[in-house]
């Protein structure tokens, strides 16, 4: 603790020390800073799914759809963590307008979806409706819009055309073995989620159904929670009521590989900083190098005391090990209050028009489990640090 602390005889070493713990200390706090930055986009991927997706959501385990999906959605409205449970079916369709025909994803929603997800939170032009004068609405995602050129009015028809599950197909005449649907559209939604806003429509299920020639098959039952109960406790009702054919996905579950490719960029950018750290801590080497140079005197006086010479070797490694400690420890500390000032006071902003963005400050959230994992990492990083300097004071006399 005294030679780490205490002023060198040379000058030059003690710029070369608190240059290799300022080192130390920018490359740790820049790995704070890097994931605190991830955990913000993480979180706001969630915010942002969490506008279009149940809070809970039912599908099988086998098979595009499961049977008997309408009496086991009412089973599941009886359970108290249960607020709604609608059936829903998603599937692949052509769009056909006067302006453009493109392919779309469709989620046919029944009745009471609007208690399931707010749809009215996410709607930028028009309302939700499940029909209208007999006819059926859609909405459709801001993507869908644009190509299209459709906009929400009673006026604005277009068709909806699904393959034919049964029955023969006539090559003399392809398009019957196609069913169609004149619908009505309705609204025009926007969630920024490109998966979502690209190619997504909403219709009703009876309509879905009865082109799909389906009774009261789905492709999953969408969940709303009860208030004041937990989505963890919810969770576990519902396993218990739909039993072990059923896999019930909370909202991060519907979006595992999203969030898995998320984590998987911050900890392999998180490797890559460390070995940064490493190449960084190599300094230090040159610091204890020539701290053993110009200790030479006391390493002689330590030895004529009786001192072993693993002890006097054991000097210099704690000394490396400290350094970097040092170094990391009032990184992670400046990077901890860089990263809470962002993240409370937006410091630093987001390029480009703002009208254009969801938000306009770099997203950043501190997770203390972050914290032990960058220092341990600067401990491994210190341990190895003492050991090579282990090999280069071994001969001292």
């Amino acid at each position: 603790m005294r030679y780490l602390f205490s002023k060198r005889t040379h000058r030059a070493v003690n710029i070369i020390s608190a240059i290799s713990i300022a080192g130390v200390a920018v490359a740790t706090m820049a790995i704070v800073v890097v994931l605190s930055v991830f955990n913000g986009f993480s979180r706001l991927s969630e915010d942002h799914l969490s506008k279009i997706d149940p809070e809970l959501k039912v599908t099988g385990r086998s098979g595009k759809v499961f049977m008997s999906a309408d009496s086991l959605a009412a089973l599941l409205e009886m359970a108290p963590a249960v607020k709604s449970a609608v059936p829903v079916i998603e599937d692949r369709a052509m769009l056909v307008s006067d302006y453009a025909n493109i392919p779309v994803e469709f989620k046919a929603v029944g009745s009471g979806y609007d208690d399931v997800v707010p749809l009215d939170e996410v709607i930028i032009d028009g309302v939700y409706l499940p029909a209208l004068d007999s006819l059926a609405c859609m909405q459709l995602s801001v993507g869908v819009a644009n190509r299209t050129g459709l906009r929400p009015g009673v006026n604005t028809l277009a068709e909806l055309y699904l393959p034919r599950r049964k029955g023969r197909i006539n090559p003399a005449n392809p398009a019957s073995s196609f069913r169609n649907e004149r619908m009505i559209v309705s609204g025009v939604l926007q969630v920024d989620q490109n998966d979502v806003d690209n190619d997504r429509i909403i219709i009703p299920l009876e309509d879905a159904r009865r082109m799909l020639d389906y009774k009261d098959e789905a492709s999953a039952i969408e969940i709303s929670v009860a208030d004041g109960v937990d989505v963890e406790t919810a969770l576990d009702e519902v396993k218990s009521v739909v039993g072990d054919s059923f896999d019930v996905l909370d909202r991060r579950m519907q979006q595992a590989d999203a969030f898995r490719m998320i984590q998987i960029e911050k900890w392999v950018t998180f490797m890559m900083l460390v070995f940064i750290l490493v190449i960084a801590s190599f300094n230090i080497l040159s610091t204890l190098s020539l701290l053993v140079i110009e200790k030479q005197a006391d390493s002689r006086i330590f030895r004529a005391l009786g001192f072993s010479r693993l002890g006097v070797c054991n000097i210099f490694c704690w000394q490396g090990f400290l350094i970097t400690v040092t170094g990391g420890v009032a990184g992670i500390i400046v990077g901890i209050i860089l990263s809470l000032a962002q993240q409370y006071f937006g410091l630093i902003k987001l390029g480009g028009d703002p009208a254009a963005l969801t938000i306009d400050v770099y997203p950043v959230v501190v997770v203390v489990t972050d914290i032990l994992v960058v220092l341990a990492a600067i401990i491994l990083v210190a341990a190895l640090t003492s050991q090579i300097t282990r090999i280069f004071t071994k001969n001292i006399r």
